[in-house]
């Protein structure tokens, strides 16, 4: 069948494997560049371990079991060595995958598993802080460990109190650092790594904003690989740069019709991390000229949203553009907890109906055919609620799709079983199978 759409493959992509492949080799190789290298979570307030200066790199967890289990046949090894330690299967299969990758002592980017000169976390999920004092035991228990604990309610009952209550532990988490590295903290570097991540984190959220276009001018699959910048070091400058230049790109694409999948005719989104061993299934769904624009994870791990005046959701304003000051580092330290305290990600800790508004505002705006949800074993945070999300999808209108499955641990994914699913979905969306 002849494309309906011109298609081209992203300008950006060579650029942005050669940042990722340097933000593993930087931590890989830190120490033998007199280099300091930290491990904490996608969520850590990563704005804040800039401030003891620009030769420190970090390590997050999250997209690190991420890649891990992409690559599955050592992937299955890692959690076996897990498994033999003792650790439960039915925990975050992203923990099980670093944990393993220690107890083996192979570090999924060649070589052995380097050690952190420190470790820096953020609690809101049940396994953060876990995840990390089992790390720090695995290596032999000596290695400094900070945890901040942000789990004071969803964005809408923030007040005074919360913030200061969270900055405070900052502000000790800024003297704990210096004690432990024997470095001068510099509040400068600070601030520009806040304005950095504010920056990067709007920009990422107008990237999303322009696949409200037909035909979506980028597919979900695509972004897996560009909007895990945003867990991996979000205020990094070059981060900023790359999503600039990537937002011009999708302009560019926008403008001259130039889609992520040619024969575009069914916009769905999905839901939580993917099966990452298994990720052809979107290849297939391709096959029916079935486009997933993006899911409330791609959109809102990485990227920060507000309502706007029209009632849209759209990128949130950055405080620079709002006039808030930091010229301190106290300032600096507010405007990133109040940032963060309004990631769309963290809301729905709290209450599924939040992630459920959300889910739908982005199906009426994003205009899509149906939602596909991924029952996901491997993670007990992002995967809270949503049979409830189901049920508030259905009585918006828009048709379901659920699988189970496991982001990190493929044992616990049925290929065939989901895509005779994925098939029977197309067929009740009335949608038939373009190419073979």
């Amino acid at each position: 069948m002849a494309k309906k759409y011109q298609t081209a493959p992203l300008k950006i992509w060579e650029k942005a494997k050669q940042l990722r492949q340097e933000y593993y080799d930087n931590f890989k190789n830190a120490h033998e560049k007199g280099a300091i290298r930290w491990a904490g979570g996608a969520w850590a307030f990563d704005a804040v371990p800039y401030g003891l200066g620009d030769d420190v790199y970090p390590l997050t967890g999250e997209p690190y079991g991420a890649s891990t289990a992409w690559n599955s046949d050592f992937s299955l090894r890692c959690l076996e060595a897990a498994e033999k330690a003792g650790y439960a299967r039915d925990l975050c299969s992203y923990m099980r995958n670093y944990w393993g990758s220690i107890l083996l002592n192979k570090f999924t980017f060649g070589g052995e598993f380097p050690k952190p000169d420190f470790m820096w976390q953020a609690h809101i999920c049940c396994s953060h802080a876990k995840w990390y004092q089992v790390a720090k035991e695995l290596e032999g228990g000596k290695i400094p460990y900070f945890c901040v604990d942000v789990a004071v309610g969803p964005y809408d009952t923030m007040d005074e109190n919360k913030v200061q209550y969270i900055v405070n532990q900052l502000l000790d988490g800024i003297d704990w650092m210096e004690k432990v590295t024997g470095r001068t903290y510099n509040d400068n570097k600070l601030i520009e790594a806040v304005k950095n991540e504010t920056i990067a984190m709007s920009t990422w959220a107008e990237i999303c904003n322009l696949n409200k276009n037909i035909p979506a001018p980028l597919d979900e699959k695509s972004m897996y690989s560009l909007y895990v910048f945003g867990v991996l070091m979000k205020s990094s400058k070059k981060v900023v740069n790359l999503y600039k230049d990537l937002k011009l790109e999708m302009e560019e694409r926008v403008k001259n019709q130039i889609a992520a999948v040619g024969n575009e005719q069914c916009r769905i989104m999905t839901d939580t991390q993917p099966p990452w061993a298994f990720l052809d299934i979107f290849r297939y769904m391709e096959k029916f000229g079935c486009v997933s624009v993006g899911s409330l994870y791609t959109f809102g791990l990485t990227g920060m949203w507000e309502v706007k005046e029209d009632g849209s959701w759209g990128p949130k304003t950055t405080p620079m553009t709002k006039g808030i000051s930091m010229r301190n580092r106290e300032e600096a330290l507010r405007v990133l907890v109040e940032w963060n305290l309004a990631k769309p990600e963290w809301q729905h800790f709290y209450d599924p109906a939040l992630k459920s508004e959300m889910m739908i505002k982005i199906a009426k705006e994003w205009k899509l055919n149906g939602v596909i949800l991924h029952y996901n074993r491997g993670c007990e945070g992002l995967s809270l609620g949503i049979a409830e999300n189901r049920l508030a999808l259905m009585k918006a209108g828009y048709p379901v799709m659920t699988f189970e499955g496991n982001m990190g641990d493929e044992r616990e994914f049925d290929k065939a079983r989901t895509m005779a699913r994925f098939d029977a979905f197309m067929e009740t969306l009335n949608m038939k199978k373009l190419e073979d």
